[in-house]
C-alpha cells in the first residue's frame, strides 16, 4: 500500500466520503462487512468463551452455519448489502469483523488487534478496501485498538472505551487526536478488561435511545449519556453474560438482537422498535455477538 491510500489530512478538515461513511450508530444501514465463519471456533482467550466452556457448552459448526445464514438473511430482508471478508485458515476469530477496522465519517481505519491469533486480520481487511476502491482514512500504529470499543455515537460525537488491553491508552489517544482535529467530540471511557469491549454492555438502538447495563458501567458514563439527553434502557448483568446488549441498529427504528436476549427484545419492542431476533448462541457463547460480527461500510446520514 502506498500513501495515496490514506486520505486523512494531518491538519484536520478531511472531507466526508460520499458513500463509505457514517455519522451515527443508528442511521439506516446501507452496506456492511461481515467476517467469514469458515475457520471459526471458540478460543479460550476471552472471559465469555471460558465461561461457556466451564458450563459444558459445545461448539457445533453445522448449527453455527445455520445461525450465520439466518443473520445474513435478516440483512438481505432489510435491504442491507453484505460483503464477506476472504477467509484465512489461520484466523479463527476473523468472523468478528467489527474489530479489525472501524468506519469513521471520513472513511475506514484499520486497527491493531491485541490477541496474537487475531493480529493477521488486517491483511484481508486491507485487501478488501483496496479491491473495493475504498480509501482508508488511516491506520492505527500506536498500541492496540479494536473496533468493539469504538462508536460513532451520533453526529459530532465519538464514544470510545478502553481497558488497556484490547484497546490501549496509546491506541485510543492516537484515534482521539485524529477525531478531535476533525472538530468532533471524543469521549473516552475506561473500564475493566473482563468485559472485552464496550459493545458488550452498551449499544445505540435508535436516535437518543441506548441499551446499557447500568450495573456494569460507572456513573461517569451514565451522567455523560444523560447530559446528551440519551434515554437509557437498562439491561441486567445476566443478559450481558450472554452478549445480550451486543446488537446492531439497522436504522428506521429497526434493530438486530440475538434471540436469547429476551429482556432487550421485549424492552425494544415496548419502545416501538421493530426487532429481528435470530438465534446466535454459537457465536455469543464464543465471545462475540451480532455487533461484533458486522462492520458498517455505509450508513445514511442521521
Amino acid at each position: 500500500m502506498n500513501k495515496s491510500f490514506y486520505r486523512r489530512n494531518p491538519q484536520g478538515g478531511t472531507g466526508r466520503l460520499a458513500h463509505w461513511s457514517m455519522e451515527s450508530e443508528y442511521a439506516e444501514l446501507k452496506e456492511v462487512l461481515i467476517g467469514p465463519m469458515d475457520h471459526y471456533s471458540w478460543k479460550s482467550g476471552n472471559a465469555m468463551s471460558r465461561r461457556s466452556m466451564r458450563l459444558g457448552r459445545q461448539f457445533d459448526k453445522s448449527v453455527a452455519q445455520q445461525q450465520y445464514q439466518e443473520m445474513l438473511d435478516v440483512y438481505q430482508h432489510c435491504g442491507v448489502k453484505t460483503h464477506i471478508l476472504e477467509a484465512d485458515e489461520h484466523l479463527p476469530y476473523q468472523i468478528y469483523a467489527r474489530d479489525s477496522s472501524v468506519l469513521t465519517p471520513w472513511g475506514p481505519v484499520i486497527t491493531q488487534m491485541y490477541s496474537p491469533w487475531r493480529r493477521g486480520e488486517w491483511v484481508s481487511v486491507a485487501n478488501f478496501y483496496q479491491q473495493q476502491d475504498i480509501p482508508l482514512y488511516d491506520v492505527i500504529t500506536a498500541g492496540a485498538f479494536e473496533g468493539g470499543d469504538f462508536m460513532v455515537l451520533e453526529p459530532g460525537v465519538v464514544l470510545c472505551g478502553y481497558t488497556g488491553e484490547r484497546t490501549s491508552e496509546a491506541g485510543l489517544n492516537q484515534m482521539k487526536s485524529w477525531v478531535e482535529k476533525e472538530g468532533w467530540e471524543f469521549k473516552a471511557y475506561q473500564f475493566d478488561p473482563y468485559f472485552l469491549h464496550l459493545d458488550v454492555k452498551f449499544a445505540m438502538l435508535s436516535e437518543k435511545l441506548a441499551a446499557v447495563c447500568t450495573q456494569a458501567v460507572e456513573d461517569e458514563l451514565l451522567d455523560w449519556l444523560k447530559a446528551r439527553q440519551i434515554e437509557i434502557i437498562d439491561i441486567s448483568y445476566r443478559s450481558v453474560l450472554e452478549l445480550g446488549v451486543n446488537v446492531v441498529a439497522l436504522g428506521k427504528d429497526r434493530v438486530l438482537i440475538p434471540k436469547a436476549s429476551e429482556e432487550l427484545v421485549g424492552k425494544a419492542k415496548a419502545h416501538g422498535l421493530e426487532v429481528f431476533a435470530p438465534d446466535m448462541s454459537m457465536f455469543t457463547s464464543g465471545g462475540g455477538g451480532v455487533h461484533c460480527m458486522c462492520q458498517p461500510l455505509s450508513r445514511a446520514d442521521a
